[in-house]
């Protein structure tokens, strides 16, 4: 009986380190996530949906739409046509981008059947860490970030995207 709170010690630690973690975490001002979302976005290489490296710094310059998403989310796919529609219409006003929580084959496979509109980059989970420092602390999905031509982050979404409010926001950039 006088091992047990010799066993109990270890997981009060773990606790105890995941909740300073997460109070560093919250302690982050929103200030400081803006101003790095376009900078680590545009640093970044991913491949295409066809396997071709791309520089997303290409996008500079430009209104962006960055939906972070996967092929096994619902709310995720529920809303690709949305945004594919949006990014027909919208051509040469706002690009929109795809970062992919899959593998290259789903991707492809998904923008093939889905005729998705606009480019789909390949991230695997790495997206997830990459999505967390662009101001989605939990990881969730959809994710969708607004960023403007220079290259500012000005607005996160979290869950399936409203239209009408995307579209407000677009407007007031």
């Amino acid at each position: 009986m006088k091992r047990a709170p010799f066993l109990l010690f270890p997981v009060v630690a773990i606790l105890f380190g995941i909740g300073g973690a997460y109070v560093g975490y919250r302690h982050q001002t929103e200030d400081e996530k803006p101003a790095t979302a376009g900078a680590t976005l545009f640093a970044l290489e991913l491949p295409d949906d066809a396997g071709s490296v791309q520089k997303l710094s290409q996008w500079r310059g430009k209104p962006l739409i960055v939906n972070f998403w996967a092929t096994w989310c619902p709310p995720c796919v529920e809303e690709m046509p949305a945004l594919s529609d949006f990014q027909k219409r919208g051509a040469g006003r706002v690009q929109v981008i795809g970062i992919g929580i899959d593998t290259a084959d789903n991707i492809r496979g998904f923008a093939r059947k889905y005729s998705i509109s606009y480019p789909l980059y390949v991230a695997g989970m790495r997206a997830v860490d990459l999505s967390r420092q662009m101001g989605n602390p939990n990881g969730g999905l959809p994710f969708t970030l607004l960023i403007n031509k220079q290259g500012a982050l000005v607005k996160t979404y979290m869950g399936r995207l409203d239209m009408d409010q995307l579209r407000g926001d677009l407007d007031r950039l």
